[in-house]
């Protein structure tokens, strides 16, 4: 199995949401929040399509990288997950750098607020990539999805009804 940076981002945000997405129950469609972060991402900068390319590699896909200067950009809506955002990026970067791209940076962008992140290749991407990979398949290879942990940021989740559905 191919892990992606989707999974890295859950492998960050939560475990159970981690293994409902791995193994086939996708959530994020009926999002009005991932809707709204899409659009984000497509009406913000309009150029970028034009100017940088669509980057699938090892299942991992990239929406817009720029070859020339070895840059990923991507483009989030709120922070309220910024370290599963990094994550994803820096795991972006490693599997760059796995493929042969020596050095690959990334600029994590969060337009409504202004705000851009950097992120310059470290070789310690390599052994956090590794171990990442590890840690996700341990939990998508699991028999039963994991116990639920309440968060703050569970409300806003696509997969909330899904956990936090009662039955009568």
């Amino acid at each position: 199995m191919n892990i992606t940076g989707t999974h890295i981002a859950y492998l960050h945000t939560c475990h159970r949401k981690l293994w409902l997405f791995a193994n086939g129950i996708q959530m994020e469609h009926n999002s009005e929040i991932v809707a709204e972060g899409k659009l984000i991402a497509e009406t913000t900068y309009l150029d970028r399509a034009r100017k940088y390319t669509e980057l699938a590699v090892d299942g991992v896909k990239i929406d817009f990288y720029d070859a020339k200067n070895k840059v990923v950009h991507e483009v989030k809506k709120s922070d309220k997950v910024e370290q599963a955002h990094k994550a994803q990026v820096m795991y972006y970067l490693y599997v760059l750098h796995k493929n042969g791209i020596h050095e690959p940076t990334a600029i994590l962008e969060y337009p409504r607020l202004k705000q851009r992140d950097l992120i310059d290749w470290d070789d310690d991407f390599i052994s956090q990539g590794k171990e990442w990979e590890k840690k996700a398949l341990s939990i998508i290879q699991l028999e039963n999805c994991p116990e639920l942990i309440q968060k703050s940021i569970c409300k806003k989740c696509s997969y909330y009804e899904l956990c936090y559905v009662v039955e009568p």
